[in-house]
Formats: structure tokens, sequence, C-alpha cells
């Protein structure tokens, strides 16, 4: 019996397999291998459309910027955690996984939600986007909740913020919810804090503009640390003993010293 042999009992819109075929989103994908970048893919199988080039330039910055963030988050400490009782590298890394949540990557999701809500009240009061992330801010505090998407453990100013809206800029990609997102950073610096837009909110703000659902966006983050968890693993079975106390912050790096890419990158 094929896929193809039996009356359909549910339908899918992402791929189609056939004997020798395979299409997605309706591209065969011989012809996107070589021609799409992994960006530009991932784009195409979550939003059904191929972007323009400018937009899947921003989507490979936008993996490239989770790839990984040292040996102290919690997916990578669960990953080689699990890592170091001789587990599998799916087992491992699906540990890794399973710890992106509400409060590790999680404020990507979150924070596209509360942008939208600054922009959906300045649609509808007609107010000032700061009138309204202001609004928002109070909200917030009389119920005791933290904005997402602002502020780092380890960044004053989070170099990959910066890049990411050049790159959303470049590409055309400047929506309201940047804006809420930059009302948000100057309304915390107007009130002394110390609280600037973090990966995770330029991500959700950029997503938001290129019109992501926000029920996806951690997935997004998941698809960008994957790489970085694999090599969490990889480098816990080979360079560590197994069953070993691991400390979360207590660790060197011993890795290539700072570098530049070659002058035609």
């Amino acid at each position: 019996m094929t896929e193809s042999s039996t009356e359909p009992a549910w339908k899918t819109a992402i791929t189609e397999v056939q004997p020798n075929h395979v299409r997605v989103r309706g591209y065969d994908i011989a012809e996107l291998m070589g021609n799409l970048s992994f960006g530009q893919a991932v784009y195409l199988v979550l939003r059904g459309e191929l972007p323009d080039e400018q937009v899947g330039r921003l989507m490979e910055a936008l993996l490239v910027a989770s790839i990984d963030h040292g040996a102290t988050p919690p997916s990578s400490l669960a990953a080689r955690t699990v890592a170091s009782t001789g587990a599998t590298l799916s087992a491992s890394v699906a540990a890794g996984i399973a710890s992106i949540n509400k409060f590790h990557g999680g404020a990507v999701e979150q924070c596209a939600t509360q942008l939208a809500d600054i922009v959906r009240r300045r649609d509808d009061t007609g107010e000032s986007m700061d009138h309204a992330a202001q609004a928002r801010l109070d909200e917030l505090k009389a119920a005791d909740r933290r904005m997402a998407g602002f502020g780092h453990r380890v960044h004053s100013h989070d170099p990959r913020t910066r890049r990411l809206f050049e790159l959303a800029e470049k590409a055309g990609i400047n929506g309201p919810h940047m804006q809420a997102a930059r009302a948000v950073e100057k309304l915390f610096a107007a009130a002394g804090k110390n609280l600037p837009i973090n990966v995770d909110g330029a991500m959700g703000a950029i997503l938001a503009d290129l019109g992501f659902d926000p029920a996806i966006m951690n997935g997004l983050f998941m698809i960008a640390r994957l790489p970085g968890l694999v090599a969490h693993v990889h480098e816990e079975k080979t360079r560590q003993k197994p069953m070993r106390r691991i400390d979360p912050v207590n660790h060197s790096y011993d890795g290539p010293a700072a570098r530049s890419l070659p002058a035609n990158s």
C-alpha cells in the first residue's frame, strides 16, 4: 500500500511525497537544493511562500544570532548533563530542546505578544506608540509581570540586537512591532533602567513584523539553537568524564582566539 493508494483521511499542505518526487510547499526539493539558503527554506516551510533575497538573508541572521550562547544557558546544561550519563546524542539534544520554555527562549513569543498588545492599543485608541507602550508597562507592573525581551544577565547592550535591526531595515522591515520595541526601550531608559532590547526581543519584534504567528516563534529559537546543542553534547562526550558534577558558572573558554571573516565574505 502506498500513500496515494487509499482515500485520504486527512490532509497536509506542507510537503507532497510521490515516487521519485518531493515537493515542499509545491517546490521540487531538488531544485531548492543549492539554490535556497537554510533561512529561506525555514521561511518557506513555515510560511508557505519564498521570501525575497533580503528577507532570506535576515532569516539567516536570525538563526545565526541564537546558534549558541555558551555553556551556561539551561538548554546547554540540560543537554550536557544528560550526555554525561552516557545517553545518546538524540536523547541529550532532546533534553536541551525540552528546556526551552517560558523562561528560556520563551521570551521571543512572549515579547511578540506583548508588543502586539501595544500596537493594538495604539491602533484602537489613536494615541502615540510611546503612550501605548507606557500604558502596557503600567499594566504589567500592576500585575507583577515583566516585559519580555528586554535586559540581559550578561550583556548591557546585546551585540546581536543592533545587527538584526540593521539587517531588518535593509530588508525593508521596520514595522509597528519594531517601533513598539524601540518605544519600550526608550521608556526604560528614561526611567533610569538599563533594559535594552535583547536578542529574544529583537527576534520577536522582527518576526512579528514579518508576519509570523507568535505560536511558532519559540520553534525558530529551537531551530537556531539546535546546532549549538549538538556541539555541546559532542564536546561533553569527548572532553569530559562521565557523570561529572557540572558547575554552571565556573568554567573557562579555551577555543580559538578572536578572529574575523575573510575579507571577501
